[in-house]
């Protein structure tokens, strides 16, 4: 697996020391076993783990281009996409790794503990809930969601976190237009701008991607997030 990961990384002009690889499969090993036990991931085979989940990851960090010492909340991680691989590349990240499902937050302190990374929150609640905590609220560098929700809700739960000048980057399958155009009002009302649309295809699959990024230029307003279950049931 480490050869095969290797000519992925190769392929996609990223770099890796060692031990981070070892750190990546370390992860994967650690994914596979806790699946047994919880449903974390349908992605299960051990090649398509590191295309799928890992490159596809790493992809975002190359693109995105984060700073290396940013603070991040990753909404809605489940088992820990993209918030670990990110942390795995950037070591001096500042991470909070958010989820509604204890289970998973339970893997994932599990993770940080056997690959001995620093620097790293995780919180069993909703975005709802922890948008609105003076504690949390416009206080990161970057939101990251992968695969959680339509755009137009994903701006109420990410937009709020973010400091003015922060950017919150939706990993979304190719097609986005009609999302992106669905959303515009939402960003607008949040404090948001659309920023850019960047595109890749991940190596050694059919899978394609695109990073939305939307720049946080004003001050959310204080009755956003509403409370849960609002922002699906009547998205702005």
């Amino acid at each position: 697996m480490k050869q095969y990961f290797k000519s992925l990384l190769i392929e996609s002009d990223i770099s890796l020391t060692d031990m981070q690889i070892d750190q990546f499969l370390l992860y994967m090993d650690l994914l596979i076993e806790w699946n047994n036990k919880f449903n974390l991931t349908a992605i299960t085979e051990p090649k398509e783990i590191i295309t799928k989940h890992f490159i596809d990851c790493l992809l975002l960090a190359k693109h995105s281009n984060i700073k290396e010492d940013a603070s991040i909340i990753d909404i809605g991680t489940g088992a820990g996409f993209p918030g670990i691989p990110l942390k795995i590349f950037y070591k001096d990240l500042k991470v909070t790794l958010l989820d509604s499902l204890n289970k998973r937050i339970t893997f994932l302190d599990e993770v940080v503990n056997q690959l001995n990374l620093t620097d790293v929150e995780l919180i069993h609640g909703r975005a709802e809930d922890f948008g609105q905590d003076e504690d949390y609220r416009e206080s990161f560098d970057y939101t990251l969601s992968r695969a959680v929700a339509e755009l137009n809700v994903l701006s109420e739960y990410s937009l709020p976190f973010l400091k003015i000048g922060g950017r919150f980057v939706s990993m979304k399958s190719k097609k986005t237009n009609e999302e992106i155009e669905n959303a515009k009002n939402a960003i607008e009302i949040l404090g948001g701008s659309l920023e850019s649309i960047k595109e890749f295809t991940i190596p050694n699959s059919n899978m394609s991607r695109s990073l939305v990024s939307i720049l946080k230029i004003s001050n959310t307003p204080s009755k956003y997030p509403r409370k849960s279950g609002k922002p699906t049931k009547k998205p702005l």
